[in-house]
């Protein structure tokens, strides 16, 4: 599952900067990877810049739910025993 568009996420931006918020969009980037346009509940300040939205790598992503308070709905580091 790569379109997370209305879900609610938690992760690293940048690899290191906790935040949480909702999917607005999900893309398909050349090459391959996929990226997710998250409108944060709370804003972060990056660089003396205040962010209420970022760009999220999938790969950074750590708990998805279909909102924020449900159990988990997906999790990127499930694996599928063959």
């Amino acid at each position: 599952m790569w379109d997370l568009q209305g879900m609610h996420i938690e992760g690293n931006y940048m690899g290191d900067i906790p935040v949480r918020g909702r999917v607005e969009s999900s893309r398909v980037k050349y090459g391959g990877g996929v990226q997710h346009t998250v409108v944060l509940y709370s804003p972060i300040s990056v660089y003396n810049a205040t962010r209420d939205r970022v760009l999220l790598e999938n790969e950074y992503v750590t708990r998805v739910r279909s909102n924020p308070d449900t159990v988990e709905v997906y999790s990127p580091f499930e694996t599928v025993n063959s």
